[in-house]
């Protein structure tokens, strides 16, 4: 039983018992415009609606009404870029300042409720400025990924058809400058909307001139002097807050949606009892604000609770050494820490005894949390060995929004065990099936199912397609929500996630579709048909590897066709994608419907137990390919074909 009374048995009972009673309860955290009577509404099932007679507004509850309890002095935002060697601090009473001026700038271009703005940035304050801004107004914001390219920026901009699209000179790299403005203005124009008025925050140290660029270009810092604050507008819960695109296995992006209330009410109640992080606490979620993570958990998650938030500019390791983490949380005593095993293997790749840590006391750091991908038993106890904190993994997903399964550090802590993520949390009614739906012994693998309603804060649908939203991920199992993801639970109850059932793969903690790569690679003029899967990677997870058949009659060599794919994946989808490597086969196994069996390859090349399915056209093609795929250490030296 914890201190405070409330257990997670007790909680997660009544969570799936009485839905209504717990999460009206939760729902008192926040300051509500009109307060909800009903918790969840199924009239329009499938898709959710919780607590649909409310009204509120996000911003309000992430700022003004710290700055109304007397907590304005408070440092809500601490900026830290290791890159710039600088660090900002915004109190409640400045963040909430800047959020209203910068509302009026949106305002005044016409941005109101309902309206999109896509958000283009990199981790600098200005990000977390112009979502919250955007909230205020009751519009919806879409934030993408400063590291992507222009057509991936260009059908978010289509998709989402924003009034506004909010950008900066560019993002810092340890090593290089990264122009983001000529991706914006070739984004523009490859969604037919040059004439989208487009705000850039200036920064010292970028080659592009915006004015002289063909476009409707506004001046961040001239247009925030000039503009009147706005207020809070309230939104029904059940209103959009933000759009976030995540891969899709055909390679379109999926619009995740995320509604004002729900999301509000889960964040809170995870901040409290999931991170035990309250008002006043220093918190650091090292991600980007690209990601779900950097949504949840960079912006709002903490700004809802009256924390202070950290949002670090700069790299695990390289900004400059691999005591960054350790100098960040010293420097601005970090209660806990969340950040990607890719982070921590990267960290113990560069420092493996932890030599630099000794340099720093960490003493305020009680927790370290990760998620993004499967945390691996090494750098578990590596972490929880040179740290002495609790190592807490958990598990969710973008559409999601908040952790699926956990270990809840505000009510009971339980039990670690290596390799699980713990419990289920509150509302996720989990459960694992075999390919009919029915349910597995404990212990069995099969696929992890979430059962109707979802709770507050998850997707309620997909952006202007409620038909995909219900094809992708309601369809495949009656009555529940198909998370895509295998797994076990053990005779205590604890889950193990074991890996992707389709062909999304991760990088770092990054989804991305082997469809879209594929896409990509299939452009270039040698090839005939290609694979993309994702490779075991030791400090990333997974990489994408290609392989490729050539074009009959086509020559060429395969470190130039390498190079070639690298450079065509790295213009079209962007580095995050780190592929760097691509092998010439003579054909690829399929099944006899053309399927091809990606799965198995990637079994043969992570080195795991496979069979080879009954339905394969051709079962020599395995065998010519089992030199190629033979496990092998990918990393950064290329790996060309024969």
């Amino acid at each position: 039983m914890s201190l405070n009374g409330r257990n997670y048995t007790d909680e997660y009972q009544r969570s799936l018992k009485d839905p209504e009673g717990f999460w009206l309860d939760a729902a008192r955290t926040v300051d509500w415009s009109v307060q909800p009577t009903r918790a969840y509404s199924s009239a329009d099932a499938p898709i959710s609606r919780w607590f649909p007679d409310g009204e509120l507004n996000t911003a309000w509850n992430a700022l003004d009404r710290h700055v109304a309890a007397g907590r304005g002095d408070q440092v809500a935002l601490i900026h830290d870029s290791a890159m710039l060697g600088e660090v900002h601090s915004y109190t409640y009473t400045e963040l909430t300042d800047q959020v209203a001026r910068f509302a009026g700038v949106l305002r005044g271009l016409g941005v109101g409720k309902g309206d999109r703005v896509v958000i283009y940035l990199p981790m600098i304050p200005e990000a977390a400025i112009a979502m919250l801004a955007t909230a205020r107004l009751g519009a919806v914001h879409s934030v993408v990924f400063g590291g992507f390219a222009a057509n991936e920026l260009a059908v978010r901009i289509k998709d989402a058809a924003p009034k506004v699209v909010v950008t900066t000179s560019g993002g810092l790299e340890p090593n290089r400058h990264v122009e983001y403005l000529p991706t914006v203005h070739e984004a523009l124009d490859t969604a037919g909307s040059p004439g989208l008025p487009v705000v850039v925050k200036h920064r010292d140290g970028f080659a592009t001139d915006p004015h002289t660029l063909d476009w409707n270009y506004v001046d961040w810092d001239t247009a925030l002097a000039d503009a009147q604050p706005a207020g809070p507008v309230p939104v029904k819960s059940t209103d959009p807050l933000y759009v976030l695109y995540t891969s899709g296995t055909t390679g379109t992006p999926k619009g995740v949606v995320r509604d004002n209330g729900g999301h509000a009410v889960a964040l809170l109640w995870t901040m409290a009892n999931l991170y035990d992080i309250h008002a006043g606490d220093v918190w650091w979620t090292a991600s980007d604000v690209g990601w779900v993570v950097g949504h949840s958990y960079i912006v709002y998650g903490p700004l809802l609770a009256g924390a202070t938030t950290v949002m670090y500019e700069g790299k695990p390791v390289g900004t400059p050494d691999a005591g960054a983490f350790w100098r960040v949380i010293e420097q601005h005593g970090v209660k806990a820490l969340f950040t990607a095993p890719t982070a921590l293997r990267a960290i113990r790749k560069m420092d493996p005894e932890a030599s630099l840590l000794a340099r720093h006391d960490v003493g305020s750091l009680q927790t370290l949390f990760t998620a993004g991908e499967r945390l691996d038993t090494d750098t578990f106890h590596w972490a929880s060995r040179v740290l002495g904190v609790p190592v807490v993994d958990h598990w969710w997903q973008t559409e999601t929004g908040w952790g699926i399964v956990g270990n809840p550090r505000g009510l009971d802590p339980l039990p670690i065990k290596a390799g699980s993520p713990t419990l289920p949390m509150p509302g996720y009614d989990l459960r694992i099936v075999d390919g009919l739906g029915e349910p597995v012994a404990a212990g069995e693998e099969g696929n992890i199912v979430l059962g109707l309603p979802l709770p507050p804060g998850t997707l309620t649908t997909l952006w202007g397609d409620d038909q995909r939203f219900v094809d992708s991920y309601l369809s495949a199992f009656a009555g529940c929500y198909a998370t895509g993801d295998s797994g076990y639970v053990d005779a205590d109850g604890y889950v193990f996630v074991m890996g992707r059932t389709d062909d999304v793969i991760n990088v770092a903690g990054h989804r991305l579709s082997t469809g879209a790569i594929e896409q990509v690679v299939g452009k270039h003029p040698a090839v005939a048909e290609c694979a993309v899967i994702g490779v075991a990677d030791a400090l990333k997870g997974q990489k994408a590897v290609g392989y490729v058949v050539l074009k009959s009659g086509v020559s060429i060599a395969a470190d130039v066709l390498q190079n070639e794919l690298v450079a065509l994946v790295r213009r079209e989808i962007g580095p995050v994608a780190d592929f760097k490597n691509a092998t010439i086969v003579d054909a690829l196994p399929k099944t006899r419907s053309g399927k091809i069996l990606r799965k198995t390859m990637r079994q043969i090349a992570d080195g795991d137990a496979y069979t080879v399915p009954s339905t394969i056209e051709d079962p020599s093609v395995i065998a010519a390919l089992l030199p190629v795929l033979a496990p092998v250490e990918v990393g950064d030296d290329h790996r060309p074909g024969r």
